[in-house]
């Protein structure tokens, strides 16, 4: 058993390696040169579109609202990781790992655009009448029946990493182990009340997990980034040297503090780019899923509100707690993961830091819970039909039961395996589809311009 673990830890660190992050933010790159820099030039547009609704939303096909499918998308990837994945970053890599968790995060609205565009413009509609799209779709519809079995790999490996991954065990464990801390509720009811919440939300469907998922989301999101801005606002003297320190760190490869000198640069871009893209997901093709049920005509219009949630994400969320372990200091204490970012609310807001943190990670990674179910459905659905749903559903809720007791490292290791695997497929396919990404971009960007110019001349 040890040794079959020892040969999964490697595979897990060559898959997770330099030959997968080079190919995501060289795809991100590719795409942002391609079309123009659009995350730059169209982000308040994307971010306008994100708050109006469409003109002829009611005849537009789709299930929920394009700003609903952002939310369950922002579900499924504000999670444990913008709180334990920031503190894991800094700690290995050092502060400079942030600077590049930017880096990977500015390529990766490119990346999300385009999958959010292409969920849209290859969707279909299954046998229970519901909108079905994602990565396995548009690799099928948009490159043809003989890449049938690269959106069958992909559907495999997203049904893994629901089940055994970001899905449910970490999840469920972030949230036992916060009530046990914080509320010193026990595991095993925390673990009942969770099982009987997730039911009642997934198994009413993509409407259900949505509806929650813009009740919750905004919220969450708003109340963890006013706990950081308030112990930034308190401690804004050491804001421009944590900036300085972030930039320079990033370079040259020291942190100001012991037991850092041996966290090189290529261990600050490692860990910034490994830990940005399994925050914001950009590349991995699990947020077109989300997209593709949107209600809207322009597959164009939904891969802009998509890519704002790259943005939200890491540029936003990410930056507040890594900003707030470094200008506290709490990065080269002697904690890690969520227990180092609970060490600097403590420190930043001594009476209620730590419940900053314990209700965000609560909330993240619930809805973390919820966006998964559905990924894992769609992928389900695409492998074996719509008769598969509600096995899923079922294996999916019990997994969330069991999941607070389970500590086997080797699920861990599996699940971090097929989370790797599933972006190669969908690389692939942004790839060989970019003639169409650009196509369909230049023709919804002429299209406003001629319109505007009618409005001019009227």
């Amino acid at each position: 058993m040890e040794k079959l673990t020892e040969i999964l830890n490697q595979v897990d660190s060559f898959v997770w390696g330099p030959p997968l992050l080079i190919l995501l933010v060289a795809t991100g790159m590719y795409l942002t040169f391609k079309l123009g820099f659009i995350q730059i030039l169209k982000l308040p547009l994307a971010i306008k579109y994100l708050f109006s609704k469409e003109k002829s939303n009611n005849e537009a096909q789709g299930d929920i609202s394009s700003f609903a499918a952002l939310c369950t998308a922002l579900a499924a990837t504000i999670g444990t990781g913008n709180i334990v994945g920031v503190a894991t970053a800094i700690k290995v890599g050092g502060p400079g790992a942030l600077f590049w968790m930017w880096i990977a995060a500015f390529f990766g609205m490119a990346t999300k655009y385009a999958e959010g565009l292409l969920a849209v413009k290859y969707r279909t509609v299954d046998n229970n009448g519901e909108i079905s799209g994602g990565p396995m779709y548009y690799i099928e519809n948009g490159l043809g029946k003989e890449y049938r079995w690269l959106g069958k790999m992909f559907a495999l490996f997203g049904v893994g990493v629901a089940f055994f991954g970001i899905g449910t065990f970490p999840q469920v464990n972030a949230i036992t182990n916060a009530a046990n801390l914080a509320f010193n509720i026990p595991t095993i009811v925390t673990s009942i009340i969770l099982t009987i919440l997730v039911a009642a939300v997934t198994l009413g469907g993509i409407k259900s997990i949505s509806k929650i998922s813009e009740m919750i989301v905004p919220f969450m999101a708003l109340f963890y980034i006013l706990g950081c801005l308030i112990i930034i606002f308190m401690n804004v003297h050491a804001l421009p040297q944590a900036i300085s320190f972030i930039l320079t760190s990033a370079f040259s490869g020291k942190a100001a503090t012991g037991g850092f000198v041996g966290a090189t640069v290529m261990m600050a871009i490692r860990n910034g780019i490994a830990r940005g893209v399994f925050s914001n997901e950009s590349g991995l093709g699990s947020a077109p899923i989300a997209a593709a049920a949107a209600k809207t005509n322009s597959c164009v219009r939904q891969g802009l509100v998509s890519m704002t949630g790259t943005f939200f994400d890491t540029i936003i969320v990410c930056t507040m707690t890594g900003i707030v372990l470094i200008m506290t200091g709490a990065w080269s204490s002697e904690y890690a993961g969520a227990a180092m970012t609970n060490y600097a609310f403590s420190i930043g807001m001594p009476m209620f830091g730590k419940w900053i943190v314990t209700i965000g990670l609560t909330f993240f990674a619930f809805t973390t819970i919820l966006g998964w179910n559905y990924y894992g459905e769609r992928c389900t659905e695409y492998l074996v039909g719509v008769k598969g749903i509600k096995p899923f559903k079922y294996i999916y809720i019990l997994l969330v039961a069991c999941g607070a007791f389970l500590k086997l490292d080797m699920i861990w290791v599996l699940a971090d395996i097929v989370n790797g695997l599933m972006a190669i497929p969908n690389l692939i396919a942004l790839i060989l589809l970019s003639k169409v990404i650009s196509s369909e971009t230049k023709k919804y960007f002429n299209s406003l311009e001629k319109n505007a110019m009618k409005k001019i001349a009227s």
